[in-house]
């Protein structure tokens, strides 16, 4: 008796997470102008700054090697909280995606699905943008990884978010 008093324990348990679930997604679909502000919060030339190779090797030929470490170090954690910025942006970018496919007007359902394969894109250009640079703050004798494609999807990202909300507000002024 008690072993199916646990299994029934654990259905119920397993029937209410997936419940809290499926209630925090419908709840965490953001709107255009939350998404737009998520990606506009983030000082993404700051970033560029950090992960540039020009500026790393203008570093490296003007401080000692062991000061030069210690800065690439920090820069790299920097960096790294950035990346994670841009991970929770594109999350964002992919619920208002989700959420805008399912539009009835077929073209901001296409602009949606866009912008959701765009988020996809940018959360693994993230990921391996991690790595890259929790292996440059471990080894700060590595040379520059440069970050090009994760600020090439971000900027697209950026881009076809910008073109929604435009494509969005034309169709709600000409009805």
């Amino acid at each position: 008796m008690s072993t199916t008093l646990l299994f029934v324990l654990i259905a119920f348990v397993l029937l209410l997470s997936f419940a809290y679930l499926a209630v925090r997604r419908t709840k965490g679909a953001a709107d255009v102008d939350q998404a737009l502000t998520t990606v506009q919060a983030l000082d993404i030339e700051a970033f560029r700054n950090l992960v540039d190779p020009e500026e790393e090797a203008f570093l490296r030929a003007r401080l000692p090697a062991q000061e030069f470490r210690r800065i690439k170090q920090e820069r790299a954690r920097a960096a790294l909280a950035y990346v994670k910025a841009l991970s929770h942006a594109s999350l964002q970018l992919a619920r208002f995606g989700d959420a805008a496919q399912r539009n009835p007007d077929p073209a901001i359902a296409a602009s949606g699905r866009q912008i959701a394969e765009s988020a996809t894109y940018l959360r693994l250009r993230a990921l391996d943008a991690r790595v890259q640079l929790t292996l440059s703050a471990a080894f700060p004798g590595l040379g520059p990884r440069p970050l090009g494609p994760l600020l090439e999807q971000y900027d697209r990202a950026a881009h076809l978010l910008q073109n929604h909300n435009g494509l969005k507000r034309a169709r709600s002024e000409a009805a």
